[in-house]
């Protein structure tokens, strides 16, 4: 089963109280969520394969440490596009793709609209990253797109999660470690998180 990692760093708690206040505007709100996925990504990437290579210090011959593959990020448009920039700061050599996907306001289920991948995605661990973990339909559904294409080894990272999503990911995708910056109580009857953020695509790009 994979593991569910719920960060206590204070400073990550510290950044989230802030995003979640409801008088923290569009600005402030998408530098957060910049500088809490930077965070985020230390853990994320902390278990990433390593290989040996020959190096000369100023001083003498060394081994060193590198990574052996490559990062993926994998934004679910258009609220995971805020996870972008503060990941690529700690991996600058991750690649990144997107996929396209809208929640049903009936049933709840995702519906596919768009999918651009790298082309050696298959061999990069990939993150795919969503702000909000709610009945979770919509990461289980990236998810099983990319190991359709191929893809081997998933973590998924969020700011807030439910019980209810993390069931359902568990349940759908057992191989899969999840990160989240907080774990909240419940869903109400729409399938929003409680207390959650409100709309995470709405707050950071000023939409309705």
């Amino acid at each position: 089963m994979g593991q569910v990692i719920i960060f206590d760093h204070p400073l990550i708690q510290h950044k989230m109280t802030i995003l979640r206040d409801k008088k923290t505007g569009m600005k402030e709100f998408r530098e957060l969520v910049y500088e809490i996925s930077l965070l985020m990504a230390y853990e994320v990437t902390r278990d990433l394969p390593l290989q040996d290579v020959e190096i000369e210090t100023p001083v003498a011959p060394s081994t060193g440490k590198v990574l052996a593959n490559g990062l993926g990020i994998i934004p679910i448009l258009r609220a995971g596009l805020g996870f972008v920039s503060g990941m690529q700061e700690v991996m600058p050599t991750a690649k990144v793709g997107h996929i396209g996907l809208y929640r049903n306001e009936e049933t709840l289920e995702p519906v596919e609209y768009y999918v651009k991948l790298p082309s050696d995605f298959a061999q990069r661990v990939l993150v795919v990253v969503d702000p909000m973990l709610a009945t979770g339909g919509s990461a289980a559904a990236a998810i099983s797109l990319l190991k359709d294409r191929g893809a081997k080894k998933i973590k998924l990272m969020c700011l807030i999660g439910s019980p209810e999503g993390i069931q359902y990911i568990q349940d759908e995708h057992p191989d899969v470690d999840v990160y989240l910056g907080a774990l909240d109580p419940k869903l109400n009857d729409h399938g929003y998180i409680v207390p959650g953020l409100g709309d995470a695509g709405d707050r950071l790009f000023g939409t309705n």
